[in-house]
């Protein structure tokens, strides 16, 4: 574990869930709507798209980051439904404007992990004087990551880290978090910086070299 590999996770991900303890899928995967990446057509057949997430979702409980009308279609291809779903709202000039994590086979944990609104409140105060943390609600507001960086690290489809540290960090302590469309790599690293077992894979020797790095460095974002 703690590993990110360079190949195609339709051949890999059987031996990583085989070694991985306590496994958790935590994806963003390709959306299938023709983004421009390094060694991957992001258009393939609709119902074979689906077909490949439901088989690469069958092995354990699984996190699936997905505009809402693709999360109804992954539930009904796999027949399970989530156990919870949390949005991840931004602003932007797209025709979206949000993004869902659905949680299914695992139920998330948001306690502490949010932010008192009414600080200056006596009895707010008095919790926060005592250590007692927010718990966190079933939607997050983080801007999407522009990057428009030319050079050798960019990445088109970037996910904030702050997004992935609040997913990860909602989900058991002791499950080894597994990406198999790694990308950018803000699902490892998350993992990373809270401690948990993680695995990736990556299909483009590119993506996977900068992940690689990233990880190494610590680095919040591609240079």
């Amino acid at each position: 574990m703690n590993e990110v590999i360079h190949g195609d996770c339709r051949e890999v991900l059987p031996e990583i869930m085989r070694r991985a303890k306590n496994p958790i899928i935590v994806t963003d995967p390709p959306f299938n709507v023709g983004y421009h990446y390094d060694e991957y057509a992001d258009k393939m057949d609709e119902d074979e798209y689906y077909e490949m997430l439901a088989d690469l979702f069958q092995f354990c409980p699984f996190v699936i980051i997905h505009y809402p009308e693709a999360i109804y279609r992954v539930a009904f291809q796999t027949g399970r439904f989530p156990e919870r779903v949390v949005s991840w709202v931004y602003n932007s000039n797209t025709p979206r404007q949000h993004r869902d994590a659905a949680y299914f086979g695992v139920a998330p944990n948001f306690d502490g992990m949010g932010e008192y609104k009414n600080p200056t409140d006596k009895r707010i105060a008095q919790r926060i004087l005592e250590g007692k943390k927010a718990k966190g609600y079933d939607w997050i507001y983080c801007d999407q990551v522009k990057n428009v960086s030319k050079g050798a690290n960019a990445h088109p489809c970037e996910m904030p880290l702050a997004v992935m540290l609040y997913i990860v960090g909602s989900l058991p302590a002791d499950a080894t978090i597994i990406d198999p469309f790694a990308g950018g790599g803000a699902t490892l690293l998350a993992a990373k910086r809270l401690g948990r077992d993680y695995a990736g894979v990556e299909l483009s020797a590119k993506y996977h070299a900068m992940i690689t790095a990233r990880l190494a460095n610590d680095s919040p974002l591609f240079d």
